[in-house]
């Protein structure tokens, strides 16, 4: 199963790309919707918003008033937050209850409209959102449901703006143009990345990248990590385990290949064969053959051992390194990381041995292994570096 987060703020055409989306075969679980559930006329939900708010928000028929309360709490963060209190806990413990019930082949999208307000981005395997002009959803407010202006700005300035939002998306969805416009980016995304997404997913299959192709250094590699790790570290919880972007993507100013190079610290290599590995391919990110070629080699010696897990996203390529936390293995990613942060001479250095050896390696293998003698010597300037600057990992 494939979950995926969709989000957007009011007036962005969120539910049109959802529908699509069913269109296309998804399973649709709606936070809206389920949010009417519970508080429908005669359930627990509905008699404590009317203890946190009185009978105001009812209508003569005793259901809730829903513009009555969107009134009260749109202009009122306190009072907002209560509703939240009172409606977020039961919508999680139905929502949870819709994924489970949904096929295991299934590409399974909440509409989430808070979903950046409330955290919930990790726990998707994607997430998207549907980005639209403020001017473009203040007329689509004003004509679709008859919003004075006042009252639209009102309700978009109740929600996330769109940076914080966009933070947490891995694909945004433009759709300040016309509605088939909307449908064919929903149609690629469908057949271009969800579906083979589910199934790699499903297979417990992670892609691998055999070509090498230096691609410019690019700013929003760490953003990447960022949302990557958010959600390597939901599924390595409780367990609190140091993450950290390493590699040339988590260097800036190199070229490198477009994979994010993530480590992870455990306690041995037995945990990391243990329920970890399991819960790792459940977020994404299934363990790859005993492939040991992208390896750190210690100078002069053997490679270090480790386990490997990959992307089953093939839109964005992840090495996935678990090493012992501590180890010589573990250290040597974190210094000569830092190292290269450091020293901008030895970056120019690295990028050009990067692009000659690119240019003439027939796979990824060949090309790390072919820089092995540069780092030997570059190991050792670096721990010369670490102990004239008191470095630690």
């Amino acid at each position: 199963m494939l979950r995926v987060g969709l989000s957007g703020g009011i007036g962005s055409g969120k539910s049109a790309a959802a529908r699509r989306l069913v269109e296309r075969g998804a399973v649709l679980i709606d936070a809206d919707q389920i949010a009417r559930e519970v508080v429908a006329p005669g359930s627990d939900g509905l008699a404590e918003v009317v203890a946190a708010f009185s009978d105001r928000v009812l209508d003569a028929d005793g259901a809730l008033d829903r513009a009555a309360l969107g009134a009260l709490v749109f202009a009122d963060e306190p009072a907002r937050r209560r509703l939240e209190a009172v409606v977020h806990a039961r919508v999680r413990t139905r929502t949870a209850e819709l994924f489970a019930a949904a096929p295991s082949d299934a590409v399974v999208v909440n509409d989430v409209p808070l979903l950046a307000e409330v955290g919930l981005a990790p726990t998707y395997h994607l997430v998207v959102v549907v980005s639209t002009e403020v001017s473009t959803r203040l007329r689509r407010l004003a004509r679709d449901r008859g919003m004075s202006r006042a009252e639209a700005e009102r309700r978009i300035a109740a929600q996330a703006d769109d940076a914080r939002r966009n933070a947490v998306a891995d694909v945004l969805l433009t759709n300040d143009g016309t509605v088939d416009q909307l449908h064919a980016a929903v149609d690629a995304l469908w057949c271009d990345r969800l579906v083979p997404f589910e199934s790699n997913v499903r297979h417990r299959r992670a892609v691998r990248t055999s070509r090498v192709t230096l691609v410019g250094p690019d700013p929003t590699w760490p953003h990447q990590y960022a949302r990557l790790a958010a959600r390597v570290r939901h599924a390595v919880a409780p367990a609190d385990l140091r993450i950290e972007h390493i590699g040339s993507t988590a260097v800036a100013g190199l070229a490198a290949r477009d994979v994010i190079d993530i480590q992870l610290g455990v306690p041995s290599l037995a945990d990391a064969d243990g329920p970890l590995a399991e819960r790792l391919a459940d977020a994404g990110f299934p363990r790859l053959p005993g492939d040991w070629w992208d390896n750190p080699r210690p100078p002069g010696g053997q490679r270090w051992d480790k386990r490997l897990h990959g992307s089953a996203d093939a839109a964005r390529p992840v090495h996935l390194h678990l090493r012992v936390a501590g180890s010589p293995a573990w250290r040597y990613a974190l210094l000569m990381r830092d190292h290269l942060r450091a020293d901008s001479d030895r970056r120019a250095g690295y990028l050009l041995l990067k692009r000659e050896l690119a240019g003439s390696a027939a796979d990824s293998g060949t090309y790390v292994m072919a820089k092995d003698p540069w780092f030997d010597e570059e190991y050792l300037r670096a721990e010369a570096w670490a102990a004239s600057t008191g470095w630690r990992p």
